[in-house]
């Protein structure tokens, strides 16, 4: 399997209605070095003001992104490349980030590389360390910026610290 730790940014809280504005995703390995990245156009008139705020683009800059399809094309395309086996796609806010990478993959290509299924980083420490109550958020190295790879990048140093330092049990 291979962890692909994933990150998006988006203009509102739901796909379709609203749009992702870009996603992030980082191959889980020491190196930590092998990186996706798109910006995508809005495929809605509706967006909300705060939540685009959040990625740091302007509506205008976002009308200038890349067409979805493209985008989502070149992240199966990098998913196939970079995964020699069963891509697992996991992130910080598995409710939210999947959502929309589900929803784009289906909507656009018509089917989801990563399957049907995701894992969430932040229950994944909870029950390592047995304490609903922790975060994991104190093992990032890498600053959360709302840029998706710089955010996959710091949860994706988590993962490898709770695996060095919490005895986690992960093929990557």
């Amino acid at each position: 399997m291979s962890y692909i730790m994933v990150d998006v940014e988006a203009d509102g809280p739901i796909p379709g209605d609203y749009s992702m504005i870009s996603v992030g995703a980082v191959l889980v390995n020491e190196a930590l070095n092998t990186t996706f990245y798109a910006q995508i156009k809005p495929i809605s008139e509706q967006y909300v003001p705060q939540a685009l705020a959040v990625s740091g683009h302007t509506r205008e800059q976002t009308l200038l992104f890349d067409d979805p399809k493209v985008a989502m094309t070149n992240f199966k395309n990098w998913i196939e490349t970079h995964c020699k086996d069963r891509p697992i796609f996991i992130s910080d806010n598995n409710g939210f980030d999947w959502m929309f990478v589900c929803w784009y993959f289906h909507h656009f290509l018509g089917s989801n590389p990563f399957g049907f299924s995701s894992q969430n980083l932040g229950s994944l420490y909870k029950g390592l360390v047995r304490d609903t109550f922790k975060n994991f958020k104190h093992l990032r190295q890498t600053a959360h910026t709302h840029h998706p790879v710089d955010d996959a990048k710091g949860n994706a140093e988590a993962l490898l610290q709770m695996k060095k330092i919490e005895g986690l049990k992960i093929k990557l």
